[in-house]
C-alpha cells in the first residue's frame, strides 16, 4: 500500500490491510514476516479507541501521518501493532491482531515458547511477541523500505 491509500478512513482500509505482509528485520539482519489475515479498526469516535478522548503523548502518533507505527502496551506486558491511517488529526488506526507466518517461522517459534503452528500469530500480543515488537518502533514508518518493520 502507499500513504495516499492509508490517508483514508480505517473502516475502509482495514480490509484492504488484509493479505497484505507483515515485516520485521532484527537487529542481527534475520527476517520475519507473515500475512495480515485478522484486523480491527479503530476511528475517534468509538469509545474503544486510545484517540476517542483526544490527543495524549500516548497516543500521538494515531493522530497522524498515515502509515506510521502506532505500538503499544496492553495488559502491561504485550506490545501491539497498528497501521495509523486518515488525514493528520483524525485519530484513526488498524490494529493488527493475527498473520499467517510466512518466514522466520523457526525464529517466531523460539519468540512464542514453542507454541502449536496455529497459535503462534494469532492474536494481536502474539504479533508483538513473535515480530519482537517493542516502544522504539512507536512512530515507523511503515513504507520506507529502510524501516525495521514494514507492511
Amino acid at each position: 500500500m502507499n500513504r495516499e491509500q492509508l490517508e483514508r478512513d480505517a473502516p475502509i482500509v482495514a480490509p484492504e490491510l488484509l493479505n497484505k505482509l507483515l515485516l520485521a528485520t532484527s537487529f542481527d539482519g534475520t527476517h520475519v514476516s507473515g500475512r495480515i489475515v485478522e484486523v480491527e479498526a479503530y476511528t475517534g469516535d468509538d469509545p474503544a479507541s486510545h484517540t476517542f478522548r483526544g490527543p495524549t503523548p500516548r497516543n500521538a502518533v494515531m493522530f497522524g501521518p498515515a502509515g506510521h507505527a502506532y505500538v503499544y502496551t496492553s495488559y502491561g506486558i504485550h506490545q501491539c501493532l497498528n497501521v495509523v491511517t486518515g488525514t493528520a488529526g483524525d485519530g484513526q488506526a488498524v490494529l493488527i491482531r493475527a498473520v499467517d507466518p510466512i518466514e522466520g517461522i523457526e525464529l517466531i517459534a523460539v519468540r512464542r515458547g514453542h507454541r502449536a503452528p496455529r497459535e503462534l500469530t494469532d492474536g494481536p500480543g502474539k504479533v508483538g511477541q513473535a515480530f519482537a515488537l517493542c516502544a522504539e518502533l512507536n512512530g515507523v514508518d511503515l513504507l520506507d523500505p529502510s524501516s525495521t518493520l514494514r507492511v
